[in-house]
């Protein structure tokens, strides 16, 4: 319907009509990134498309209040009574099942977006029925619990009129007291059929009787068709009646399939018109079947509208927004211990002294666990966004750690607990560079075993353009004490398989630093991408990380930590390889130093981005165009031997490097379910701890 319409406005040439589910052809879901036409908001991933325009409507007043020259943004609904432009979304009612849909829904955050309207398409059908228990009403209580306007469109004026005359009152309280799968079944019945099924047995069915016996053939087979969604005058209503200061849902009655042989059958999903039901639906429409692709003249009503609508969407261009340079490094040598997730807050902190430019375009995001993420730092110094300024009752509280400060030049959001709202957010954050050009650098920061929750929803924000940095911490079983329901091992996979993602674990506090510049500088512009941080809350001694003085050997250093791996620790003649990640690594500097005192010398590589390595590694062998010189110079064939990799993580995350050099290995990780501890036993449990590694050592040198 959208590639239709934007054809016969003149935004599609007919040279793509042709091309609907074709490679390279129109998509068969509406994409930003893929179609050649406008399109707004990627759709096909259920509850998360319809969802989208929440969250890009959000980001539309983030960036109208934090950006003076944001008056000029395009993808506004002028027509409508929001200063702002009205973002709709059109929803099946079957649509409404999925999670996700109510999780945006209830946020406290939405209550106040009054240019949302939602329209749901209440035909009571899913994909395979007839669903029996879809109840508008109780929609309705939902709803309006949640703070939305709530309008139905339940009849057509064919049928309401009907209900005013003799036995009409009767008629109504039939209708609607049937159950869904009666009504649609009635739809598929010729008017003898409809005169002797439609009365009932009940209370009023004679009087019932006597007015469908008065009405003809036609007429009644249009009354039972003639729900609220099909008659444009009482949807044409509805919209008048749209209140911009609250989200609007408009439950709109329809039949799936309306006008086709097809209308209202179960199974009707899938359903394709014969030759000969296209033949009949084209005579019916004055339209000719062999001329498919045929505009409606531009004189006649149809043609003039079509022009009109074309001049009402025009959207104005604006020149792009670069984003601002990203510094690569901002000098300093974290001594003491500290952790990974520690060393983000900080950073955070710095970017705000050392580059201003940079840091007044991040805006952070997460789900209720600002404060215990390490982000109250940054909170107390940029402060929350608000659409409008709220009091800080407890700013006179000397114990208070956050300064809870709201107000439209905040630069964090903050979300209930649900991690789908946050990557959708911060996927419509992501997309005001080619949305609104305005660039965002987004950071979303949400407990690391949540990560696979959000990872459906944050990667359909990916495809659909949506640049961000997604960070999960705290990860693995290093969190020991919490046990195996908040210790993640699946998510280091997640950051070599999602597309047009870079994933990183960062050991030390100076990696953290360079990843994150490095990430922010992949935002907000054409051809950029995303990234997921794995930190960690284990303390870590900086000195470890041997840090060199030498600015040209420092800088040497960063480019390998953004690449994918550096050597720690190198041998004279290794015996056996050492490679690990992020909160890991002591063990593999304690087990080489051990495994050198028995004359095992070991080389000890520290890997940073397994899927930077992997690709590395495909484009050495001609499959795909990364660039590889890191492969040469941190696992150099000369220097091939067995190898041990070891990390808080499934252990497959690091098995292929042994493929490099074709080397014997041994992967040491986590693949069962974590415990409740201590961290020497959590490790020892998972034989990811330093005897482990020795031992495993010991096992391939013989």
């Amino acid at each position: 319907m959208l590639h239709a319409i934007n054809y016969l406005i003149g935004e599609l040439d007919e040279e793509h009509l042709t091309t609907l589910r074709q490679f390279g052809g129109l998509q068969s879901y509406p994409s930003r990134s893929k179609d050649p036409d406008p399109v707004d908001y990627s759709t096909g991933s259920v509850g998360i498309g319809a969802t989208a325009p929440i969250w890009g409507a959000l980001s539309r007043r983030y960036v109208h209040s934090r950006f003076s020259d944001s008056d000029g943004l395009v993808g506004m609904d002028r027509s409508s009574g929001s200063a702002l432009g009205r973002q709709y979304s059109l929803v099946g009612d079957a649509e409404l099942d999925e999670g996700a849909v109510w999780e945006a829904i209830l946020d406290p955050a939405v209550a106040e977006l009054g240019e949302l309207v939602w329209i749901v398409d209440m035909n009571r059908q899913s994909l395979d029925r007839v669903v029996p228990l879809m109840a508008a009403e109780r929609l309705e209580r939902m709803f309006g619990g949640a703070g939305w306007q709530v309008i139905t469109c339940r009849f057509g004026r064919l049928l309401e009129s009907l209900f005013l005359r003799s036995g009409g009152a009767a008629l109504r309280a039939r209708i609607l007291s049937m159950p869904n799968p009666e009504y649609q079944r009635l739809l598929r019945h010729s008017a003898d059929q409809l005169r002797g099924r439609l009365p009932g047995d009940g209370e009023g069915s004679a009087e019932i009787r006597r007015l469908v016996t008065e009405l003809d053939d036609a007429t009644l087979l249009a009354a039972i068709r003639d729900l609220g969604g099909h008659d444009l005058e009482v949807l044409r209503e509805a919209y008048r009646q749209i209140d911009d200061t609250r989200p609007t849902v408009i439950i709109a009655y329809t039949i799936k399939g309306y006008g086709l042989p097809t209308h209202g059958h179960p199974q009707n999903h899938s359903s394709l018109l014969t030759v000969d039901e296209y033949q009949e639906l084209a005579t019916g429409m004055r339209m000719d079947p062999d001329r498919p692709w045929r505009r409606f003249d531009h004189s006649s009503a149809a043609g003039r509208l079509c022009a009109a609508t074309r001049e009402r969407l025009r959207r104005p261009r604006i020149a792009e927004s670069a984003p601002p340079p990203v510094p690569t490094d901002f000098g300093h040598t974290p001594a003491g211990m500290m952790a990974t997730q520690a060393a983000l807050g900080r950073a955070l902190l710095d970017l705000s002294r050392q580059a201003v430019d940079v840091a007044e375009r991040v805006v952070t995001v997460s789900p209720d666990v600002s404060s215990t993420t390490n982000l109250a730092g940054w909170l107390n110094k940029v402060g929350i966004w608000s659409p409008t300024e709220r009091r800080d009752w407890f700013d006179d509280d000397g114990e208070s750690l956050v300064r809870w400060r709201e107000r439209p030049t905040g630069q964090h959001m903050q979300l209930g607990i649900a991690e789908t709202n946050l990557v959708g957010l911060i996927g419509e954050l992501g997309a005001t560079w080619s949305r609104w050009r305005q660039p965002l650098f987004p950071i979303g920061v949400l407990y690391d075993p949540f990560v696979e929750r959000a990872l459906e929803p944050w990667s359909f924000g990916i495809y659909a353009g949506g640049q961000s940095i997604l960070v999960g911490t705290p990860s693995g079983v290093t969190l020991a004490a919490e046990g195996g329901a908040h210790q993640s091992i699946k998510t280091p996979s997640i950051g070599i398989e999602q597309p047009n993602c870079v994933g990183y674990e960062p050991a030390f506090a100076v990696d953290v630093e360079w990843i994150l510049l490095s990430c922010l500088a992949r935002l907000g512009r054409p051809g950029g991408s995303s990234s997921y941080l794995r930190l960690s809350t284990r303390p870590v001694p900086q000195k470890l990380a041997g840090i060199p003085g030498d600015p040209g050997a420092r800088d040497r250093r960063r480019r390998q930590v953004i690449a994918g791996a550096y050597v720690l620790r190198r041998a004279i003649r290794p015996a056996v390889t050492l490679v690990g990640m992020g909160a890991i690594v002591p063990e593999l500097l304690n087990a080489g130093e051990r495994l050198g005192r028995q004359g095992i010398d070991a080389d000890i590589v520290c890997v940073t981005s397994p899927g930077l390595l992997f690709e590395a590694m495909q484009a050495r062998r001609g499959l795909g165009e990364a660039r590889s010189w890191i492969i040469d110079q941190v696992f150099p064939a000369d220097r091939a031997a067995p190898m041990v990799t070891a990390l808080d993580g499934h252990p497959h995350t690091l098995a292929f490097l042994t493929g490099i050099n074709q080397v014997a290995g041994v992967a040491l990780g986590v693949s069962r379910f974590g415990q409740a501890g201590a961290l020497d036993d959590v490790y020892r449990y998972h034989e990811i701890d330093a005897d482990s590694i020795v031992r495993a050592a010991l096992d391939l040198t013989g």
